[in-house]
């Protein structure tokens, strides 16, 4: 199977999962309900999930734990966009080509649907019965706790707001993205590697510098996107990022320094997997396809 084939069937198998948890009778006011699931399925690459099975297949993890822990770390991703479209964040109205969750049921509705995909994402994995130990599973709920939080995604989703019409440099804007979307893209292959008895420390090791190579090398990519790319293809407005004066790669680095930028983290990410004892095709497969994509 191609490397798009691989996506795809994560896809289907995170969605499959979201949706029986939706398909139980939920004590809850039905327009959350419909706000959290429309947020969940608008059309997400799903890379993060996707990740954690990767991962996890890669190192001979039980499928049923993995499925859980994709679910759950998609509902972290998800309930973080709901958030940041939000007009006191980034006041976005589309997000992959579908209105914004706070265009489509409101504000309060919005903030609500973020909140319950974050708790949403720790009482999957809290209540699933693993086949690993319990200690694994301890780590799991600190790992996406740790990257979701005050040092992980919120830092910096906190920094991005603070450095929007100010001049950063590279070094301060790589900060950034490695703990606004670097962190969870770790945090997924973290996920999948704990479901394994052979992940040992220095598998870990190897696969956090591969982690956070893509997750930098997806941002710098998205970046070039923004410049480059079709609105239509996108699913929001070409040249946004710059329309909302944020710091880009392009624009700190010039386009060709960006591409460069991107290419150099990928064959960091090869040289990561090189270390690993065990067939690493598949990311790397992935790793070429990250800087590749039209959107």
């Amino acid at each position: 199977m191609s490397i798009k084939d691989y996506i795809e069937r994560a896809q289907i198998d995170v969605a499959t999962t979201l949706n029986s948890y939706f398909e139980q009778p939920l004590d809850s006011d039905k327009t959350i309900k419909e706000a959290t699931h429309y947020s969940l399925f608008n059309g997400g690459k799903r890379l993060r999930p996707f990740l954690v099975y990767a991962v996890g297949e890669m190192l001979g993890a039980k499928k049923s734990d993995l499925d859980v822990l994709a679910a759950a770390i998609e509902c972290i991703h998800s309930y973080s966009l709901v958030h940041d479209d939000l007009p006191a964040m980034d006041d976005d109205d589309l997000r992959r080509g579908y209105p914004t969750c706070h265009i489509v049921y409101g504000e309060a509705q919005a903030i609500l649907a973020g909140d319950a995909l974050q708790t949403l994402a720790f009482e999957l994995i809290a209540t699933h019965n693993f086949n690993c130990s319990a200690q694994s599973q301890v780590k799991m709920i600190a790992a996406l706790a740790h990257a979701s939080g005050i040092e992980g995604m919120v830092a910096g989703q906190g920094l991005d707001i603070a450095a929007t019409d100010k001049i950063v440099s590279v070094q301060q804007l790589e900060r950034i993205h490695k703990l606004k979307t670097g962190a969870l893209i770790n945090c997924a292959i973290t996920l999948g590697a704990l479901c394994s008895e052979k992940a040992d420390e220095q598998t870990l090791e190897n696969l956090s510098v591969f982690g956070y190579a893509i997750g930098l090398a997806f941002q710098v990519h998205d970046d070039i996107l923004d410049v480059e790319g079709d609105t239509f293809i996108l699913g929001k407005p070409q040249g946004s990022d710059i329309e909302a004066n944020k710091a880009t790669y392009p624009a700190l680095l010039g386009m060709l320094g960006a591409k460069e930028k991107a290419q150099n983290l990928i064959t960091q990410a090869h040289e990561a997997l090189a270390l690993i004892d065990a067939d690493t095709t598949l990311l790397a497969s992935l790793a070429n396809y990250l800087i590749e994509r039209d959107h």
